[in-house]
């Protein structure tokens, strides 16, 4: 879990990273199409945060439901978070 908090960490000092640079780029005047392309690259890096939390988060939860021998009703709650996701 250590690893996958750190590379998630790692994702976000990036993604931090590029919103300055895009800050920058509109305080010089860069061109739309620039910006336009730097902001497409932030959403699909935020995209993938999501997206390796959530993997993260159900994969945890399936298994200590498994270890636990505890039914699967975390499911339910799972999806739901995936909903607000993808929303």
């Amino acid at each position: 879990m250590h690893e996958e908090r750190q590379n998630i960490i790692n994702r976000l000092n990036r993604i931090e990273g590029q919103i300055k640079g895009i800050r920058k780029m509109i305080e010089e005047e860069n061109s739309c199409a620039e910006v336009m392309m730097q902001i497409a690259a932030v959403k699909a890096a935020v995209n993938r945060v999501g997206t390796v939390m959530f993997e993260t988060h159900f994969r945890d939860c399936l298994e200590k439901a498994i270890a636990e021998g505890e039914d699967l009703d975390f499911v339910d709650d799972v999806m739901k978070m995936l909903s607000k996701y993808i929303s």
